[in-house]
């Protein structure tokens, strides 16, 4: 599994804390945005997403390996498409709950000027994206409530703040994996690629299925009455055919930790259950 996306144990979730009266956020079943947040350490999520996501790591201890590691292959990724591409423009779909190092503050944080749109279709991360995704001011940071699987209304609507005309950094980092094959993923893709002018990139990160007990803690997830979704593992070759007709930055699809790794706060780099790569649309 992988997410965009943490409460520390102990500590008060939302159902105690916030303010989203209102929305229709249904805190009886687990949401893959909230047991992201937290693997990842935050506090905005449940307990039902807590004892979803604890049950998880029992089954699979990597998984927390992977939500790191996704979050560390966001920076690298971002990093080098402004700072070696040039790209000045994010869409981002699939945003998940704010934490640290989110995509706007890691491209504004080299280009204050950089244009980020993000897309989630989730009551409670449309709440704090408001609050939080807040823009440098030479930049824009906008946020648009859709689902993936309308790529239409997402171009139209992301048309307001970004240029398609120009190079825009498409970043689908744990959204694929939550549309069946049934949903037509692959031509979701194309569609959103078809939109975007030569230059423009695409960035995905997605669990794969090479890992016995990470293919174990799917099953038990998308088994579990307490969860709102299911989660579809791939192969590492089929992650890679979303990349067909681009041209694939190196590394290639590879391990995510493997995609141009460093050392970071979370220790050494460790091999795990999830794939990432970054093409470029010629």
């Amino acid at each position: 599994m992988t997410d965009n996306h943490s409460a520390a144990q102990g500590e008060p979730g939302p159902e105690e804390t916030d303010g989203t009266a209102g929305t229709a956020i249904d805190t009886r079943v687990a949401h893959s945005a909230r047991v992201w947040n937290y693997w990842l350490g935050g506090k905005d999520n449940y307990k039902v997403d807590r004892v979803v996501a604890e049950a998880l790591a029992a089954t699979f201890p990597g998984i927390r390996d992977v939500a790191r590691q996704a979050r560390l292959f966001l920076f690298r990724a971002v990093r080098y498409l402004v700072a070696e591409a040039g790209i000045r423009q994010f869409l981002d779909i699939g945003t998940g709950l704010p934490t640290a190092n989110n995509t706007h503050e890691i491209a504004q944080g080299m280009l204050p000027q950089a244009r980020i749109v993000y897309v989630d279709n989730d009551p409670l991360v449309l709440v704090h994206a408001r609050a939080l995704l807040t823009s440098h001011p030479e930049g824009v940071t906008d946020y648009v409530a859709a689902d993936v699987r309308d790529p239409d209304t997402i171009v139209r609507e992301a048309a307001r703040t970004l240029d398609f005309t120009q190079p825009i950094g498409l970043m689908m980092l744990g959204i694929l994996g939550w549309l069946p094959d049934s949903d037509n993923p692959q031509a979701i893709v194309s569609r959103l690629l078809s939109a975007l002018s030569s230059g423009s990139y695409l960035v995905i990160s997605d669990g794969v299925d090479t890992d016995p007990a990470h293919k174990e803690a799917v099953r038990a997830y998308n088994q579990n009455p307490d969860s709102a979704s299911r989660y579809y593992l791939r192969s590492p070759e089929r992650i890679a055919r979303f990349f067909d007709g681009l041209e694939l930055v190196e590394p290639g699809v590879v391990s995510t930790s493997q995609w141009r790794p460093e050392s970071s706060r979370w220790g050494d780099v460790v091999e795990v259950a999830n794939c990432s790569g970054v093409g470029r649309k010629p």
